[in-house]
């Protein structure tokens, strides 16, 4: 499988073993439509490579993502309803890359994993956190419901009530308490987060592969049901939410360092 097209994402294969580095730091790997686009795109390749047993999922520089762009969310406002519309069904085929992918994926989450960054992260096998990092959903803090994909999993890993303390109020968590709530496998720390991750991978690649993905494939058919009841709704809200004055004024007061008046409309 050749990965030379991809430039959002920077690729290294060991053996059977594929990392992939969420390669945008000057963003803190926030989510654009480039990135957004790969990371669907190379889901379904290393599915399709039979060199590959196991995938590590990481950031490059200090975070693992900070979510979506608030530039492109800005360039959302002037465009057209298509371009919501386009933007919620490429998250749709994003969740279930991940969920639909047969072989382990470990996230190495080497910094704050925020917004989609943390349901990434989190729809991942097994996440590996640095002491050091923060994950959370604030899609309301931009005016937006947290459709995307944390209203499926939060509950899942952290109960309803937990989970609504989070998305409601958009809080971070700092990685020991995300592993005192479980939301995590693993906190390390900061400089052993990959070798950590990579160590997993191997031991998965080397390991009875058809078991472990057969297993995989069963847990996930519980992930699955949840995905296909609650991802309809909650990402037709969130592109609601798109449209809504709070999210403008949310994105505004952003670029303009100030902080939002949020009206309720």
């Amino acid at each position: 499988m050749d990965y030379s097209r991809y430039k959002a994402i920077k690729v290294e294969k060991e053996g059977a073993v594929i990392v992939m580095y969420l390669n945008r730091p000057e963003t803190f790997n926030a989510f654009d439509e480039e990135l957004h686009s790969e990371l669907e795109d190379i889901l379904e390749d290393i599915g399709k490579d039979d060199e590959v047993k196991a995938a590590v999922l990481t950031g490059a520089g200090k975070a693992f993502s900070a979510g979506g762009d608030i530039k492109m969310m800005h360039r959302m406002l002037t465009e057209p309803s298509a371009a919501v519309s386009s933007t919620m069904s490429h998250t749709i085929r994003l969740i279930n890359n991940i969920v639909d992918l047969e072989k382990p994926l470990i996230a190495a989450v080497n910094g704050d994993a925020i917004g989609l960054g943390a349901t990434v992260a989190l729809f991942s096998d097994i996440i590996i956190a640095s002491e050091k990092a923060r994950i959370g959903d604030p899609h309301v803090s931009v005016g937006l419901v947290a459709g995307d994909g944390g209203a499926v999993i939060w509950p899942l890993l952290v109960g309803i009530a937990r989970a609504k303390e989070f998305l409601l109020t958009g809080d971070l968590v700092p990685a020991p308490e995300a592993w005192r709530m479980g939301l995590v496998n693993k906190v390390v720390p900061h400089d052993e987060v990959m070798p950590n991750a990579i160590a997993i991978a191997k031991r998965l690649a080397a390991g009875p592969t058809l078991a472990i993905s057969w297993t995989k494939h069963s847990i996930n058919k519980w992930l699955k049901e949840m995905v296909n009841l609650i991802l309809p709704t909650s990402i037709a809200l969130e592109a609601n939410s798109f449209r809504t004055e709070d999210h403008r004024e949310a994105v505004t007061a952003f670029l303009e360092k100030r902080v939002p008046k949020f009206k309720g409309r």
